[in-house]
């Protein structure tokens, strides 16, 4: 490229070095301060920088110690595989359709209008709550599901991917007599895997990392997502503190709410952390790819 070697095009390339170098650290420093607290004693606890001092596993002790960590754990595995799968195939179903123009898709519009009013808006929380109710939705684990079935923004993502396809290959799909069923399984999708990955993580860190549903729809502690249990263990602390044995007491003690937290988020952080790399080469074509109208 012409004025690669100038020194203005040196100085601006060092700049831009520098700022995501800047920008990279930003992201990894925080997370190596939390690890290196999580296994940090009580006592250094409040001097630690980015390695453990009094190294101490007391708090990954009393995450794994009990059978619920490992019951709401097994939740969350169906709650991101089950919840997951449910959202890809409605927005592969939903924004095939939304892709096609309006002579092959008269009611277009009027759908792109109902689907834009509702990631705009919605009804708040007590309506959505009641709604759920009288579904009879409430203390099962469709609750944890159901109720984020379908998520706009990927559905437009999705559609924007499937709009810039050649037209031509569904055209020739159904000269061939595929039905649109058919178009879409064995020619759209096979062909938008970039995208198809790029909202499956989204979805899979939506569904792992959300606490908020568990926490108001369901009742049952056998229930209950991994992330709605971790929310919950300082703060129940202090209501069980009365009724624990000396052992459950002296193994407190040896903890602080820092490197408690701090074990609840690195244990939060594996699942999606072995994930991403699996699916990060596919991420910023989908992302692109699926933004850009055509």
């Amino acid at each position: 490229m012409v004025g690669q070697d100038t020194p203005r095009y040196r100085a601006v390339n060092w700049i831009l070095r520098v700022l995501l170098l800047l920008a990279a650290l930003s992201c990894l420093l925080p997370i190596l301060n939390t690890v290196a607290i999580s296994f940090s004693s009580k006592r250094y606890v409040n001097d630690v920088m980015f390695w453990p001092k009094g190294f101490s596993l007391s708090a990954y002790k009393k995450i794994l110690e009990d059978e619920q960590f490992f019951r709401s754990f097994w939740v969350s595995v169906k709650k991101v595989v089950v919840g997951t799968s449910i959202n890809m195939c409605l927005t592969l179903l939903m924004a095939y359709p939304l892709s096609k123009s309006e002579r092959i898709f008269p009611a277009r519009g009027h759908y792109m209008r109902v689907i834009i009013v509702c990631m705009l808006f919605s009804g708040g929380t007590i309506p959505w709550y009641i709604v759920i109710k009288e579904l009879g939705l409430l203390n099962s684990f469709w609750a944890l599901v159901l109720p984020g079935a379908v998520n706009i923004s990927n559905t437009i993502i999705m559609m924007n991917f499937f709009k810039g396809l050649p037209p031509a290959l569904a055209e020739s799909a159904a000269v061939d007599g595929a039905s649109p069923l058919q178009t879409l399984v064995h020619i759209y999708i096979p062909l938008s895997t970039p995208s198809i990955a790029t909202l499956s993580l989204f979805s899979i860190v939506g569904h792992w990392n959300d606490y908020f549903n568990g926490m108001i729809l369901i009742n049952d502690p056998q229930k209950i997502p991994l992330q709605t249990y971790i929310q919950s263990l300082v703060a129940d602390i202090s209501t069980k503190i009365n009724s624990m044995t000396a052992e459950e007491i002296q193994a407190f003690s040896e903890i602080s709410s820092l490197n408690f937290n701090a074990a609840k988020i690195v244990v939060a952080m594996i699942p999606v952390m072995v994930i991403y790399p699996i699916l990060q080469k596919y991420f910023v074509t989908g992302l692109v790819m699926g933004a850009v109208k055509e």
